[in-house]
């Protein structure tokens, strides 16, 4: 979907939205380099899950810095920041990668933020959304990624929250209240396209040798554990990949309502079978991907 053709908002202000689904989300950082790159001004910010990690990172000013680590992760440096939980509502407390993040970006208010953000969780208990718009920046991030049965529940205000793309994957609605020209809406469970028709992006990997090598990895680490989630590492991941395959198809259907109701400006879409949401170890891939589908998006009515 491309910008309304004949108008040129090259230099204008933005309010971007950042979409829920996993490793995908690297996409984000692609499309922000764009942006910035060719004199947009990103202004507000809303954003689910991953959105929300990757949002809150850009808005503290160390997006560059997250970058440059996310690249350089190897497919089984995920196997270090598995912290098992041994408490009900989890299989891990993410302490372990909140702590990594932490240290790389320090603490922020988001309310000294130098634009607006907003991250998006579940309240599990009363059922519907919240939008986290002041208070610590890492409280917010850890509630908007608190995956169902894979992270932990957090904590906050006397909140059970969990992550945000249980009911908004791609949360628009946080923007309506913004002084902005231009409302770019970034959906990571975009339609899946074959390989052949994404655009042309750098080293990819063999991704057949790359998740049975994950997988047996993380199988062995969850046998230590006493957890058999599945019978085969060269079929399936079992109950993991069923989780997290079931949540993708929630979400699929929810951002189709969330779209038709409230149509931005652009619209990216990332498709979903790009990245498995657990392959954090694509990050290049990734970012390069969302840079060129933003170009694609921005300019495709719009001309050069």
């Amino acid at each position: 979907m491309g910008i309304a053709e004949g108008k040129a908002w090259k230099g204008h202000r933005v309010s971007l939205v950042l979409g829920s689904g996993g490793a995908r989300g690297l996409a984000h950082i692609g499309i922000i380099r764009w942006l910035e790159r060719e004199g947009y001004s990103i202004e507000s910010i809303a954003g689910a899950s991953m959105g929300a990690l990757v949002g809150g990172i850009y808005a503290a000013g160390h997006l560059e810095t997250y970058s440059n680590w996310v690249c350089a992760l190897r497919r089984t440096d995920v196997l270090r920041f598995l912290d098992l939980s041994f408490r009900a509502g989890g299989l891990f407390k993410g302490d372990r990668i909140m702590d990594t993040l932490r240290e790389m970006v320090g603490e922020h208010v988001i309310d000294d933020l130098p634009l607006a953000y907003t991250a998006v969780a579940t309240d599990i208990d009363r059922q519907r959304e919240v939008w986290i718009s002041e208070g610590p920046l890492f409280d917010a991030i850890r509630a908007s990624i608190a995956v169902p049965t894979i992270l932990t529940p957090h904590d906050y205000l006397g909140l059970t929250l969990l992550d945000g793309g249980l009911l908004n994957p791609v949360p628009i609605a946080p923007t309506f209240r913004d002084f902005t020209d231009l409302t770019i809406a970034v959906n990571l469970n975009g339609e899946p396209t074959s390989a052949e028709t994404l655009p042309a992006v750098s080293a990819r990997e063999d991704r057949e040798g790359a998740d049975r090598d994950l997988r047996s990895r993380i199988q062995q680490f969850l046998d230590t554990v006493g957890e058999s989630f599945h019978d085969s590492a060269e079929r399936d991941l079992g109950v993991f990949e069923l989780l997290s395959r079931s949540f993708e198809t929630m979400q699929n259907a929810i951002a189709a309502v969330k779209l038709a109701a409230y149509a931005p400006d652009v619209l990216i879409e990332i498709p979903r079978d790009a990245c498995g949401s657990y392959e954090f170890y694509r990050a290049r891939e990734m970012i390069e991907l969302g840079n060129q589908l933003v170009e694609n998006a921005v300019r495709g009515t719009d001309g050069p």
